[in-house]
């Protein structure tokens, strides 16, 4: 996400300065988004053109995020395993609270749409905050279209200043905030402005609250897609499609209109030099000129149809490759590829996907933080330090039997605890099923039915 850096801030206001603002990003989103979308075609079309698309770019763009975002969890484990069991509890209690957040929250399918954006636009952002009427934790995704931010100097992971803005109906701001728009049907622009020390609260450029930051923090996480180096941006997985995805259409749209002329075929007439009376229709009978001759154009002759398929499949090839998702990551394997072969071939996804993660577990780590600090402070519950680990599912099928043999072998070596094991298989919540399973131990096995019942 690019922004300008103004050191004179008081010169103008927060309205202001936005104006001025990102207007190169804020155009490159609402391309990438209508590119997206299906607007894949350039300029006006021309009478009787045909114009096909074949929107690859929304299918890849959707196909990564399913790969990227599946089995997606958290631990939380003290920061010393040999302290005291205090730690232990705390660290319990937190991963507990942490997934009432996320079930509150539905993160889950938050966490898929907020990727499909960051995909798209470049760019992600999660915003923590507390709700006092639902008195919870409330994680939202705002638009990233509306995200403005300030950093220190060269140093883009220093944030010290976000701005949101985002536009409300007439009747949300009379709900909200109390405000009547001169028009019923008027929308109200909103501009909230975040500092570690100040809040600030913007309606129609116009300083509506100011006051302290109740969170001592910037309740924004902002994240790039894949970073740009030495930016504070990220790359977008658009536009690197965009012109192989025009050929494309560009390519089927040629060959479908010479198999619709071929089927509708062309009757040229040759050594005429004035034709009348020439009926097109079934049956008709043409008188022709000596040595003139009449015959039907055969745009399928000399094996041309194989020309375009043949291009076409250099274009789909050219597609899968820029974009890092090979056909066998759709499905396709007429070879039957399984184990470290499978692998291989699914190597450039595995490696985009990972550089993603990377960048992902580092932003979950984050909102993780900010949930437990603004627990804390509503709850007066006192975490103590605590190591998050962000865990994944494995991106490729997995022979289950053999994952559970191998992990078996890991804890019984010593090597790592069940709970790890447990997180590697995939279980959503290893702490829940490890206290069950001592619950059932505990239990004579004679008084225990099927259904668990004594």
């Amino acid at each position: 996400m690019t922004t300008l850096n103004l050191p004179a801030t008081d010169a103008l206001s927060l309205p202001q300065q936005i104006a001025r603002m990102d207007q190169d990003r804020q155009r490159a989103y609402r391309e990438n988004l209508d590119f997206y979308s299906g607007l894949q075609w350039l300029g006006t079309p021309k009478r009787g053109e045909r114009r096909l698309t074949f929107n690859y770019a929304k299918l890849l763009v959707e196909k990564l995020t399913s790969y990227l975002v599946s089995s997606n969890s958290f631990a939380i484990e003290p920061l010393d395993p040999l302290a005291e069991e205090s730690l232990g509890v705390s660290a319990r209690e937190a991963e507990k609270a942490l997934r009432q957040v996320y079930k509150d929250n539905g993160l889950e399918e938050l966490d898929f749409d907020t990727e499909l954006d960051t995909a798209i636009l470049g760019d992600g952002c999660y915003k923590v905050t507390w709700d006092p009427k639902e008195e919870r934790v409330r994680v939202t995704s705002p638009d990233v279209q509306g995200i403005y931010a300030w950093w220190v100097g060269d140093d883009p992971s220093q944030v010290w200043r976000v701005a949101s803005k985002y536009t409300l109906s007439a009747e949300a701001a009379d709900i909200l905030y109390g405000i009547t728009p001169r028009h019923p049907h008027q929308e109200v622009a909103v501009i909230e402005g975040w500092t570690r020390q100040l809040f600030q609260l913007w309606v129609d450029d116009a300083l509506l609250e100011e006051r302290p930051n109740p969170y001592g923090f910037i309740p924004f996480i902002i994240f790039p897609n894949l970073r740009e180096p030495k930016t504070f941006s990220g790359t977008r997985d658009i536009p690197i499609l965009k012109e192989p995805s025009r050929e494309l259409n560009r390519a089927i749209s040629q060959l479908s209109t010479i198999l619709e002329l071929s089927g509708n075929p062309i009757a040229v007439l040759e050594g005429v030099e004035e034709a009348r009376d020439i009926a097109v229709q079934p049956g008709a009978v043409w008188e022709l000129p000596e040595k003139a001759r009449a015959y039907l154009l055969d745009l399928l002759q000399g094996g041309g149809v194989k020309l375009h398929t043949d291009y076409i499949e250099i274009l789909l090839k050219t597609i899968h490759d820029l974009s890092e998702a090979p056909k066998i990551s759709f499905g396709d394997n007429p070879r039957s590829l399984s184990g470290v072969a499978l692998e291989m071939e699914m190597q450039p996804l595995l490696q985009r996907v990972q550089r993603k993660r990377r960048i992902r577990s580092r932003a979950y780590r984050d909102r993780i933080k900010m949930v437990l600090r603004i627990l804390e402070q509503r709850t007066g519950v006192n975490y103590e330090p605590l190591r998050i680990r962000i865990t994944w599912g494995t991106t490729l099928p997995q022979d289950l039997s053999r994952l559970v043999q191998r992990e078996r072998t890991l804890v019984e070596a010593g090597l790592h605890s069940r709970r790890r094991a447990m997180e590697n298989l995939g279980l959503e919540d290893p702490e829940a099923e490890l206290t069950q399973i001592e619950t059932e131990q505990l239990i004579p096995q004679n008084k225990v039915s099927i259904n668990g019942d004594r």
